[in-house]
Order: structure tokens, then C-alpha cells, then sequence
């Protein structure tokens, strides 16, 4: 099975071995995806809602390099650092899927960045 590395332009080097995205048999899986700068900074720092709508923008402009959209999701993987914070990140979520919503789950836990409040991996079946 051939595979397809995504690296959309302007991507920072992640922070550890793995790529942003990988496509194979039409099926792009998206990496764990923090709100991070180009330099892996933090952004939005104590901001849920803005954290959420920066990963979901980036997450995004993955699927569009890999040649699909946000319509294509089927999975979403959620890590919140404090339930406190559901409420807002669902309230952005809902805004990248407005229609049918793709499955998901959602738990809580530590990240790799102390100002790191979310993070989202994905899974979409693109054409």
C-alpha cells in the first residue's frame, strides 16, 4: 500500500518524529494537532475557544493539501487538559461541523505544552 506523507507549506517541524498528516487508500490521518506558531509556541495561551479554532483551521489546511475538506472527517480524536473547557471547544467544533458530525471521543489529560488546553487528531476518507 503506497502512503503519501502531507506537509502543507509554511508547516513548522514537529516536535517530535511524525508528520503532520499521511494519506493512504484515500484515507488522510491527521496527526495529534496543537495550537502551536511556526515555531512551536503556544498560541491563544488560557483560550480553549481560540486553541480549538486555530487546531481545527490548521487540521483544515491539512486535509486541503491531502486534497480534501473538512466535510470528509469521519473520526476526530479530543484531548481537553481541563474538562472546564468542554463547553467551549464544543462550541467552536460545532462550527467546523455543522451537518452530519463525525464520530469522536473525548478525554482528559496532559499535553506536551503546559498552555496547550486542546488537542485534536483526525481521520478523513477523501476522494
Amino acid at each position: 500500500m503506497p502512503k503519501e506523507i502531507i506537509v502543507p507549506e509554511g508547516t513548522a517541524k514537529p516536535l517530535a518524529p511524525f508528520v503532520p498528516a499521511t494519506k493512504a487508500d484515500n484515507i488522510v490521518y491527521v496527526s495529534g494537532t496543537l495550537a502551536f506558531d511556526e515555531q512551536n509556541n503556544v498560541v491563544h495561551v488560557g483560550d480553549a475557544a481560540a486553541q480549538t479554532r486555530h487546531i481545527l483551521e490548521t487540521i483544515k489546511r491539512v486535509l486541503e493539501t491531502a486534497g480534501g475538506t473538512m466535510d470528509d472527517v469521519t473520526f476526530n480524536h479530543i484531548f481537553v487538559k481541563d474538562w472546564g473547557d468542554y463547553g467551549a471547544i464544543n462550541a467552536v467544533y460545532a462550527e467546523y461541523f455543522p451537518g452530519d458530525k463525525p464520530a469522536r471521543y473525548c478525554v482528559q489529560t496532559g499535553l506536551v505544552k503546559p498552555d496547550a488546553l486542546v488537542e485534536i487528531a483526525s481521520v478523513a476518507h477523501v476522494a
